[in-house]
């Protein structure tokens, strides 16, 4: 977390010094001598949300005192992979309620009556994905 903290304050320091030369640049560039403020502002504003995420990631750091696996040298590779949960490698149901989802967001483009379809399709594909183990041969 640590090397984190260091990257989002060397983050601030350049989106700070980028919206600075931006702001004079593009004031010397302009007739009326006016800087482009659009994106002046939106550097500056870059750059203060990178110094509240180095400022958070900073007090998280120092509250918790734990290290991360990527901040102690002894660290292996095995040390930083969590483990994500159980997935079905054979399970159609998740294309299914991606079928579904799309086929919600065309309805709200194309025509609203294609959302009822998708409606009935997403719930059977949820049901389906959620109760996939609890009937056939992978009852448990």
């Amino acid at each position: 977390m640590r090397a984190n903290v260091n990257l989002f304050w060397i983050l601030t320091v350049f989106l700070a010094i980028v919206a600075a030369v931006y702001g004079f640049w593009s004031a010397a560039e302009s007739v009326t001598g006016q800087p482009e403020w659009a994106g002046t502002i939106t550097i500056a504003l870059t750059a203060i949300l990178s110094a509240f995420i180095a400022f958070y990631l900073g007090r998280v750091h120092k509250a918790q005192g734990a290290e991360l696996p990527e901040d102690r040298l002894d660290a292996n590779i095995d040390d930083g992979d969590p483990e994500l949960g159980f997935f079905s490698p054979w399970s159609w149901w998740p294309i299914v309620l991606a079928g579904a989802a799309s086929l919600m967001f065309l309805g709200l483009a194309v025509g609203f009556w294609i959302s009822f379809i998708a409606v009935g399709l997403g719930i059977i594909a949820l049901v389906g994905w959620v109760y996939e183990y609890y009937r056939g041969n992978f009852a448990r």
